[in-house]
């Protein structure tokens, strides 16, 4: 920005103030941003076990990329049609259970633990399905918590859960979760048995693919599934949006398992397309309300609900989807779920592998470089989106800044931005065609504060002062103009210099960040 000065004394003072670089906090292009259009930040890292109930978890659990957003768990089938044995099927879930039980629940179960890379592997027996096992041994912690813990489990330290001193047998699903390499190991009637470990069954999966279990095989969940994706957490639900699809456990499930799922454990046996297979998706029907004075956590499942719907992803004795045994839940949390008739949910149809999101043609939305700009100037921007068919619909927002952005065509991937406010401005490009998943992208614009210049004579000296810009500033010369050469004069984190006033022309200019 050049902001030519006179001043008149022997010689001609052209004084220039130039801004560079950008606020801090400035990040480069290629965010990571997940399906919602959530801007995830830097890719956590974890150097010891943390536990699920912690600050420290939550801020590396919003951080991942938990699968990729085309997976099952992350697909939007908010517009997919119902199937149209819909009603037939939610009158046998219905049926299937006595008639108390007839409406969501939501129960606190399972519960998980981050881990390094570098966690030391322990060895696993697996006594039940060994030859449906990832092999031991598992990166398992001191501190594994088995499910419920602690918020079902009274008293009792987590050691004395995890070797069940008092016999209390049940599930015991353990997660373990690998933010960094992406590997999620899951266990179930987990517990130490002297000084070693013992499971059922161990699952590993892979966070950063599509991936599937080998057909047939069990794991944690009797579909097949992995559990940690699915599970309600609390620092989602503090966000107020859970991003995911859900656990959901039906009484009985045909023998039949659909895709994402790879196992059935139909007890007693059945057959009968009405009858729920493991892997079905339900959905929270679009007419349902969501009362305003229901809690924040209660909205967040609810629209999660409507958006991804739930796998069907075990059996058991109750309508219900799995919320972590976090004690920060506030009393009541989700209370008013159980009021939620099973008749409000319908059975959607599902997309296959390479359906969907997974078939061809996704689009890839890029929102063009980052840039620096002065404040009252006007930004253009220069997005692309590549595409197949359908066509993608396309839409500029703010996503974050100090103030607030005036978008000529939101429409369009080429258009310009004003904004009301100097500082750091994020901007997101989206493509949205109706069956991928949504294509994102960010450009961060850096609106430089206007520079405000004052001169005054003093003796044989000139004090220039200015405002705006940010520190440190350098002042330099050059004995003509126009130039490329510039001598640098001094650097200062100062708003302020007085110079001498020599017998020639000198020309200066301020290079603020």
């Amino acid at each position: 920005m050049e902001f030519p000065l006179f001043y008149q004394k022997k010689i001609v003072l052209t004084l220039l103030v130039a801004s560079c670089g950008a606020f801090p906090g400035f990040r480069a292009n290629g965010e990571r941003i997940n399906q919602e259009g959530r801007i995830l930040g830097p890719a956590p890292a974890v150097t010891n076990s943390i536990l699920f109930n912690t600050p420290e978890a939550d801020a590396i659990v919003s951080a991942m990329q938990i699968f990729p957003p085309d997976n099952p768990w992350n697909e939007d089938i908010s517009r997919r049609p119902a199937l149209t044995n819909s009603d037939a099927m939610i009158q046998q879930i219905m049926s299937d259970l006595p008639s108390t039980r007839r409406a969501l629940r939501a129960f606190y179960e399972m519960n998980f633990v981050l881990v390094p890379d570098d966690q030391p592997l322990v060895p696993v027996n697996f006594f039940n399905y060994p030859d449906e096992s990832d092999p031991s041994p598992y990166p398992i912690p001191l501190n594994l918590p088995i499910e419920t813990w602690p918020h079902e489990t009274g008293l009792l330290t987590l050691q004395q859960w995890q070797q069940d001193i008092n016999n209390d047998g049940g599930d015991r699903h353990a997660v373990i979760v690998q933010p960094g390499n992406g590997s999620i190991w899951e266990t179930w009637e987990t517990k130490i048995v002297g000084t070693n470990w013992e499971a059922s069954n161990g699952a590993k999966f892979d966070l950063n693919s599509d991936g599937l279990r080998p057909a047939a095989w069990t794991s944690g969940d009797a579909a097949g599934l992995p559990m940690f994706p699915a599970l309600v957490r609390y620092d989602e639900c503090e966000r107020g949006r859970v991003e995911h699809a859900l656990r959901l456990v039906v009484k009985h499930t045909r023998a039949e398992f659909i895709y994402p799922a790879r196992h059935y454990a139909s007890v007693p046996y059945a057959t009968n397309a009405n009858v729920p297979a493991m892997g079905q998706r339900l959905r929270l029907k679009s007419s349902f309300v969501i009362p305003d004075n229901w809690t924040v956590q209660e909205k967040a499942v609810l629209r999660a609900f409507k958006k991804y719907g739930a796998l069907v992803a075990d059996n058991g004795n109750f309508f219900s989807v799995s919320v972590t045994p976090d004690g920060r839940w506030p009393g009541g949390a989700f209370d008013h779920l159980s009021t939620i008739s099973i008749t409000n949910f319908e059975v959607i149809q599902t997309t296959g592998p390479t359906e969907g999101p997974r078939s061809p043609g996704a689009p890839v939305a890029k929102a063009g470089p980052d840039r620096t700009l002065p404040f009252g100037t006007t930004a253009n921007l220069q997005g692309y989106v590549d595409f197949a068919n359908p066509r993608p619909l396309i839409h500029w927002k703010l996503y974050s800044g100090p103030g607030t952005v005036s978008l000529a065509d939101s429409t369009k991937t080429n258009t310009t931005a004003g904004f009301s406010a100097p500082g750091l401005y994020t901007l997101l490009l989206s493509a949205d065609d109706g069956v991928h998943a949504v294509a994102y992208d960010a450009v961060v614009v850096s609106i430089i504060p206007s520079v405000i210049l004052r001169i005054a004579h003093s003796g044989q000296n000139v004090q220039i002062d200015w405002s705006g810009g940010n520190p440190p500033f350098t002042l330099e010369s050059t004995d003509a103009l126009p130039t490329a050469q510039w001598s640098t004069v001094l650097t200062t984190n100062s708003s302020g210099v007085l110079l001498p006033i020599a017998g020639s022309a000198v020309f200066y200019r301020v290079v603020g960040r």
